[in-house]
This record gives structure tokens, C-alpha cells and sequence, in this order.
């Protein structure tokens, strides 16, 4: 289990209620169902895109991208402009 820190951001970080925190996961997939457990998150999530350690997740099944020790995920809500 490989743990590291979460980042939300604008409307994601609104609904978290912090702009990060912690996290204990396997894989991305497993990150995500811990964290909309907030319903307020679970609304805004699926609109969102996630970095691992800075690399695009893409649109790969969340549960196959492994989470290496001391990982950051940024959970990014789309924005507005281009």
C-alpha cells in the first residue's frame, strides 16, 4: 500500500473542503473510491482529470495506474477558458 498526498484543485478542492491531504492506495482506482465517499466529491470527480506525479492518467482504467510511494495526485476539475 503506497501512500502519499492528494491535491485538489477549484471546484474539486471546494468539495473536498481542503486543498489536500493524505492518502493510502494501491492504484488510482483505489484512491478514487476512498475519496468519494464525500458526497460532495463524488459529484465533482467525474469531470476531473489526475495526475500522477505529474503524469497524465489519461483515460486508462483508474485501477490499473499504480500509485508509487510518496506519490502526488492532483485531482483537476475542467477549467473554464482555454
Amino acid at each position: 500500500m503506497a501512500t502519499g498526498t492528494v491535491r485538489f484543485w477549484a471546484a474539486a478542492k471546494e468539495a473536498a473542503g481542503v486543498a489536500e491531504e493524505t492518502f493510502d492506495a494501491e492504484t488510482l482506482g483505489e484512491l478514487v473510491t476512498k475519496i468519494t465517499r464525500n458526497d460532495a466529491l463524488a459529484r465533482v470527480l467525474p469531470r476531473c482529470s489526475f495526475l500522477v506525479d505529474g503524469n497524465p492518467a489519461g483515460t486508462r482504467d483508474p485501477h490499473t495506474v499504480e500509485l508509487p510511494e510518496g506519490a502526488t495526485v492532483e485531482v483537476l476539475p475542467p477549467f473554464a477558458g482555454g
